[in-house]
């Protein structure tokens, strides 16, 4: 709204997820490789997944601080009782969906709750969890515009509702409540956002924590894919702004970048690459552990529909909710969910 009166700021920052949204409404400025040269920047400093996120019709236009991206968090007591811990502390038994569902199994005969995830009324937590299944598949949901959902998309969903269903997972869990399954000690493994890193930190740090860590999600299908936001650095498109307020704009964050280390503490992963390199972000777990899944992490559909709190979360929340809770068959909530994106797409 700012940008639209002519009064936005030197500096705001952006999902990547709503650049297309972003674009629509005329509110960023595209940032050349020149500029970003003049900061010593460059686009080859940042995972090429995340720039191609940032950039349409050859042009970027933000620069990006951190990839947010879902994550599995573990108890490894609970795993070792199941006998599901290697030597090296991390699981074992859990890649391809047939082991992990078998693990799921193992766990609950333990008399613990294989796993907790946020599904009562929140949509974010079940579009990254849908979203990381079908990509791993090679599945897509949005190309161009179109919708191009397929059957890897029903499999997906139905992935979810079977956990719960079978009672790995629990129904109708709000997102406090899922976070409170795993620090309580009572699941096993948890899904959620990296961003949830510093509750686990800060727990075991009083003492109050099991012996606990986390990597990126295990793959489940056929290749590696997780789903990934990230808080990007853009210009506002202002009009006639000061050459000098812009390159000072780029000084600040070129800064933000170098020095992302400390925004790293809160779980993100830095998008600058000679951060995460560098022997204080090696030190950091586990956070170094599951900083691989930069290389392969999936973000959004470009679509002025997709992204955080977008129309096609609305539609995760009126049909995959609840079908992941057994009210709907996953096959009717896949349908109805294309024919909602479509109906937007008019």
């Amino acid at each position: 709204t700012s940008v639209a009166t002519g009064q936005g700021p030197d500096i705001m920052t952006y999902h990547i997820s709503r650049y297309p949204l972003g674009l629509e409404q005329g509110v960023l400025s595209p940032i050349t490789d020149e500029e970003l040269a003049s900061v010593e920047l460059s686009k080859d400093d940042y995972p090429e997944g995340l720039v191609e996120a940032a950039t349409f019709d050859d042009q970027m236009y933000g620069v990006p601080l951190d990839i947010h991206a879902h994550i599995l968090y573990f108890n490894r007591d609970i795993l070792r009782e199941a006998g599901l811990l290697g030597e090296d502390g991390m699981p074992t038994g859990i890649e391809g969906i047939d082991n992990f569902n078998a693990a799921l199994a193992k766990i609950a005969e333990t008399g613990k709750l294989p796993l907790s995830f946020s599904n009562s009324a929140d949509s974010g937590t079940e579009w990254r969890i849908f979203y990381t299944l079908l990509r791993q598949q090679g599945g897509e949901v949005l190309q161009d515009d179109e919708l191009v959902l397929g059957e890897e998309g029903l499999t997906a969903l139905q992935t979810i509702t079977d956990w719960v269903a079978n009672g790995y997972a629990r129904k109708n869990v709000a997102y406090p409540a899922s976070v409170a399954l795993f620090t309580s000690g009572e699941a096993a493994f948890h899904l959620n956002g990296v961003w949830e890193v510093p509750t686990m930190v800060d727990l075991a740090a009083k003492g109050e924590l099991f012996d606990w860590g986390a990597m990126e999600v295990p793959v489940l299908f056929d290749q590696p894919a997780t789903w990934a936001d990230s808080h990007t650095f853009a210009i506002p498109n202002n009009e006639d702004m000061d050459p000098e307020k812009r390159a000072a704009a780029l000084e600040v964050i070129a800064w933000m970048n170098k020095n992302s280390i400390t925004w790293a503490s809160a779980g993100h992963i830095p998008a600058y690459s000679p951060v995460v390199a560098s022997p204080e972000y090696q030190e950091l777990e586990p956070n170094a552990t599951y900083a691989v899944l930069a290389e392969t992490a999936v973000y959004d559909p470009k679509s002025t529909i997709a992204g955080v709190a977008s129309p096609l979360y609305d539609a995760v929340l009126n049909f995959f909710e609840p079908s992941i809770n057994g009210q709907l068959p996953a096959d009717q909530a896949i349908q109805m969910f294309g024919e909602e994106l479509e109906a937007q797409l008019r």
